[in-house]
């Protein structure tokens, strides 16, 4: 852990240049102990409209755009030369054209996936579903993966996780409200003429069937709350044992056809999984076929003509994002070249863009919020000395990883061949994909991957190797700024760093141990003590009225409420013993007529402005275990005693809330 000396100096030798908050970025007519959010996010919220292609637009998207920017110059530049096939460069230029061909495209129809369709349609006994479903990766109703074993975190095995329906929250297909009632009828519309596309006939019924058995794998798979127990999610087991759980698939036949011998296994859902056995065994085979179909058309229906597209734009897009228009084609093409080749792509990005001096701040920075965190640990009054002192343990065993990976992806096995189809080279690239992550399968978990590329706006903590990372994709502004002084810094990217530790000790990675393993390091007092600390923020969260009559999910959210609640906490300490430690010339003081602390609030804010369409609101309650960016100012600042003294927040203000019942964690 950093030492108290570099707590307080370390970013001394930065001088202060700006503020970086714009003033037009605040709403001053908006009162901000009334509403922080209006205050410092009004001004960008009028100046920055909802675009038509987007469903939400705030500072992450904003970013977003810059980064698709800067890729797709990149990808332009490649695409000015010729390249020996085989070669990365001619990989990414290749693939990029193939995506921005849509004459093409509209000229093969549905061809591309015919062969697919053919191949299901061949399906003539039931006994061939089990090496089927095995070597299918276009349709399935569960998914098999390779990650950390979560009581051997430092070997990998094979995981088994519920699927099978398209919507992919089981609410959609359940509850009886009135948009949701609306949603499922016009899913109903969009299988048949996606059907009607394909040249199915009988459309109206296969619709119906595709309805009926995603609702039945639906209703015996878990909701996002109860995604979230990691322990009721690992059921190890061996294939035998497996064979004996789920006897409707030959499991020996399913794992040949995948070319693996797993051995032992984590099964996540098991009523799911039985569900979906004793489907496959007592539907229709008809009507399994069907469903494969469906989800063979679902999955391809991006990546064909332009009239297939918006057909599946109109669906996924308008009516369950209220999206207006969709993103103009040379950013699906970006977007799909970062998702096949991101890291070859993230190696020019970094290249270019990413300065050194950039990463050696952000090392001063984590290591200070480091210091900081490990100073809250301390300071809880709840937690025994013997809990602290596992949870110290933990905190100084983080792996910090910053901007890219030391050891780059080699892509020589991936072959895009622009004489296929666009849908061909795609399935190449899932089959390189799958083959890619089942080549860890029972091997020694690899520290050094990175499960983000380096253009990522993003960043995450990985409770199963106890590590936290920032790609340089987030390390631009309004996170991070080099020419801004630190109550920006600390308020924008240090309050990011300060939410990706804290998931460490949230109530899903806390029941991680320093090392990665499910393994409860708590006595049982300071368990409990803990559960009715984040119950004080999952009911606050609860109480929020996020549409009309629509309330936040305060239990699905607790995790990254958590940890917004302590990357503000802690962040805001290290902000304190780093600013009190300059020397004044170093400091700047009141600027615009806001105090430092006041301006690291603001830049926090500033992180979740956006504009958000109705349709996203009542979706992401659904789908989204973030809060909304509103709530994540306006329902997380109230809980934090430093905003009140920041602001002069009063009990006269609609936000405050009694000190005794606020959230007390981190």
């Amino acid at each position: 852990m950093a030492s108290m000396a570099l707590l307080m100096t370390a970013c001394s030798k930065q001088p202060a240049q700006t503020t970086g908050i714009p003033l037009s970025n605040l709403d001053t007519t908006a009162v901000p102990q009334n509403d922080f959010y209006q205050f410092a996010c009004g001004g960008w919220m009028q100046n920055n409209p909802l675009p038509d292609e987007y469903s939400r637009f705030g500072s992450f998207d904003k970013l977003g755009l810059t980064n698709l920017e800067q890729v797709n110059s990149l990808i332009q530049e490649l695409g000015s030369k010729t390249y020996t096939h085989g070669t990365v460069e001619q990989k990414i230029s290749d693939l990029y054209s193939l995506a921005m061909d849509t004459a093409r495209r509209d000229n093969e129809g549905f061809t591309p996936v015919q062969a697919t369709l053919d191949e299901i349609a061949a399906i003539s006994d039931r006994a061939e579903l089990s090496r089927v479903l095995g070597e299918a990766m276009e349709f399935g109703i569960w998914a098999m993966y390779v990650e950390a074993d979560a009581l051997n975190s430092s070997m990998n095995i094979l995981n088994e996780y519920q699927g099978g329906f398209a919507l992919g929250e089981k609410e959609y297909y359940l509850d009886q409200d009135e948009h949701t009632t609306m949603i499922r009828n016009e899913y109903l519309k969009h299988i048949e003429r996606m059907f009607t596309l394909f040249g199915f006939d009988r459309a109206d019924e296969r619709a119906k069937t595709v309805l009926r058995l995603e609702t039945r794998l639906a209703t015996a798979a878990r909701n996002n709350v109860e995604l979230r127990d990691p322990i009721a999610n690992y059921n190890k087991m061996s294939v035998d044992e497996l064979q004996t759980l789920v006897p409707q698939v030959n499991w020996k036949t399913y794992f040949d056809a995948m070319q693996i011998e797993p051995g032992v296994l984590s099964v996540g859902q098991i009523a799911h999984l039985q569900e979906a056995g004793k489907m496959l065994a007592d539907e229709p085979l008809e009507d399994l076929k069907t469903l494969f179909a469906w989800q063979v058309i679902d999955g391809a229906a991006s990546y064909l003509s332009n009239e297939i597209f918006m057909a599946n734009f109109d669906f996924y897009g308008r009516i369950l994002s209220g999206k207006k228009e969709p993103s103009p084609l040379w950013k699906r093409a970006v977007q799909v070249v970062n998702g096949t080749l991101g890291e070859a792509v993230g190696q020019m990005y970094v290249q270019k863009y990413f300065p050194e001096e950039n990463k050696q701040r952000m090392l001063s920075l984590v290591r200070n919020l480091q210091a900081a965190l490990g100073d809250r640990i301390r300071m809880t009054e709840w937690m025994s000395d013997e809990t602290k002192a596992k949870a110290i343990e933990k905190l100084e065993a983080f792996t910090i990883k910053i901007g890219y990976p030391d050891k780059w992806r080699d892509y020589t096995d991936l072959d895009i061949d622009p004489a296929l189809t666009y849908y061909a080279n795609l399935q190449r690239a899932a089959k390189f994909e799958q083959a890619y992550s089942l080549s860890f399968l029972n091997q020694p978990v690899d520290k050094e991957k990175w499960y983000m590329t380096p253009q990522t706006v993003n960043a995450y903590y990985n409770p199963s190797s106890n590590e936290i990372c920032f790609p340089a994709g987030i390390l631009q502004y309004p996170f991070f700024d080099m020419s801004a002084d630190d109550a920006f810094n600390y308020g924008a990217i240090g309050v990011v760093i300060g939410h990706e530790m804290t998931h460490g000790f949230d109530d899903q990675g806390c029941q991680f141990d320093k090392d990665g393993n499910m393994l409860n390091w708590w006595t049982d007092e300071d368990r409990a003590r803990f559960r009715e600390r984040t119950k004080v923020m999952e009911e606050a969260f609860n109480r929020i009225e996020v549409a009309p009559g629509v309330h936040a999910n305060g239990a699905f959210t607790l995790g990254e409420n958590i940890a917004d609640h302590g990357g503000l906490q802690v962040s805001y300490l290290a902000f304190c013993k780093n600013e009190a430690a300059k020397p004044e010339a170093e400091r700047l003081g009141v600027v615009d007529g806001f105090t430092p602390a006041q301006r690291f609030f603001l830049a926090y804010a500033n992180v979740w402005a956006g504009n958000i369409r109705p349709e996203e609101i009542l979706q992401r309650t659904k789908s989204d275990p973030h809060s909304l960016g509103r709530w994540r100012v306006n329902g997380a600042l109230p809980q934090v005693n430093a905003w009140y003294e920041a602001w002069n927040v009063t009990e006269e203000s609609p936000l405050f809330i009694p000190e005794e019942q606020r959230v007390k964690i981190w």
